[in-house]
């Protein structure tokens, strides 16, 4: 969430922030009214309990009539204390709710607008071009006997499939060449759960109005991560880190479960928009003055990982309607697709400051000798999926027969294979 005094001292940055992002302003207005009906109730309740106290040190010295008038006196106050405390904590939650609907200011950086605002910061790679009439990667996948998406349908409905044969190698090279891509640059690997407690996900802001995206284990109280950010954001709760040791950097990789509310009818041929994938995601503890080079260098790395897979792509800077409840700013790495004649999200990157660490109690020590503790900033970015650098790499790398050439990078994951045949070779 955002800093209370950021919305107390300068409410109209918040309000401007709000219109950048295509949203209203009111909720400021409903949060400072939260806030001013709180500090009244606490003032309102700490009197009253005041009152009680004062009133309770007065019965033993009294006696006879005088006494029993204090002790009636005690009773009508104790049912004022108590009626204060209820609203007291009522004010409490409202204005909790009221700051936590309030997203993370974007960057004064990224473009204003919608999700057709982005601004391209560069292109990297060739274009594909084919003097053959090129496939889509479902066809490619049916040749290769690589992905078996009738099956997948089959035994687990609507966008759902199976990588067999060489898809299922492709896709434990790629996860493979990922994690040993983050580690070479000093990422502490680690296999993260996909399943959460409300804790975790609200924490990251993937509730609220994001609750129909995700899906609830029924019956208690924990969800399937959308990704494995939501994990590594709690990792560290409720905890205070060494500020010597930062940043800490970490690559996990997760099973991921999407519902794709509100994209029936979007992509639905193939792999492209899928209920369930797997994914290395590079997460990273830091200061929020730091987090902004952090914010740089995750790009790159990203732009790395793009490189080694010998794609086409081009790099968005995201137009803050667009951006996550999270995330101050961010970054895509979008691949061209051939059979589709554009450029598509493969990775991502987000500075969330200190907007999760607030949400999820994770400080670290500042001042003089460590006097105060402050929020850290963290980061997130994914460095490689399955489902989307698959469809990426079969349709830029097809050759005219069916067969696929295989990158240089992920060769040795292969076992040296530098051509993927399709079954009737």
């Amino acid at each position: 969430m955002i800093d209370a005094r950021l919305l107390r001292d300068d409410p109209d940055r918040v309000r401007a922030a709000q219109a950048k992002r295509g949203l209203s302003g009111d909720v400021v207005d409903v949060a400072l009214a939260a806030d001013a009906a709180r500090r009244t109730a606490i003032a309102t309740f700490e009197a009253k309990r005041g009152e009680q106290k004062s009133l309770g040190a007065l019965i033993p010295k009294a006696s006879g009539e005088e006494k029993q008038a204090l002790l009636a006196q005690t009773k009508t106050l104790s049912a004022e204390v108590k009626e204060a405390d209820a609203a007291r904590a009522a004010a409490e939650q409202a204005w909790d709710d009221a700051i936590r609907s309030i997203p993370n200011p974007a960057a004064d950086e990224a473009p204003a607008g919608g999700e057709d605002d982005f601004v391209v910061l560069e292109t990297r790679g060739t274009k594909p071009e084919f003097d053959f009439e090129p496939r889509d990667h479902v066809e490619l996948g049916q040749m290769l006997g690589a992905i078996d998406l009738e099956r997948g349908a089959k035994v687990s409905g609507s966008r759902f499939y199976f990588f067999t044969g060489i898809g299922a190698r492709l896709h434990r090279a790629l996860m493979n060449l990922a994690l040993d891509t983050a580690a070479a640059n000093g990422f502490t690997e680690v296999v993260a759960p996909a399943l959460v407690k409300s804790h975790a996900m609200e924490g990251t802001g993937f509730l609220g109005e994001h609750a129909d995206e995700v899906y609830r284990i029924e019956g208690q109280d924990l969800y399937l991560v959308g990704t494995s950010e939501v994990p590594m954001a709690a990792f560290h709760s409720d905890e205070i880190l060494d500020a010597a040791a930062l940043p800490l950097r970490y690559a996990a990789f997760s099973s991921c479960f999407r519902k794709e509310a509100g994209s029936h009818g979007k992509d639905t041929r193939g792999i492209f928009r899928v209920h369930w994938f797997d994914k290395v995601e590079m997460f990273v503890y830091t200061t929020v003055e730091e987090s902004y080079a952090e914010h740089q260098r995750l790009l790159e790395w990203e732009k790395e990982f793009m490189d080694l897979l010998e794609l086409h792509y081009r790099v968005i800077d995201v137009a803050a309607g667009d951006l996550g409840t999270s995330a101050q700013r961010k970054f895509d790495c979008e691949a061209w697709i051939s059979s589709q004649g554009r450029f598509r999200e493969l990775t991502s990157t987000s500075n969330c400051t200190d907007f999760q660490s607030r949400r999820l109690d994770i400080r670290t020590r500042a001042g003089e000798q460590g006097s105060s503790t402050v929020p850290v900033a963290t980061l997130n970015g994914t460095l490689c999926s399955t489902n989307r650098p698959m469809i990426a790499l079969l349709e830029t790398h097809q050759q005219a027969d069916g067969s696929v050439r295989v990158p240089k990078a992920l060769q040795p994951y292969l076992g040296g294979l530098e051509v993927l045949k399709p079954l009737t070779q």
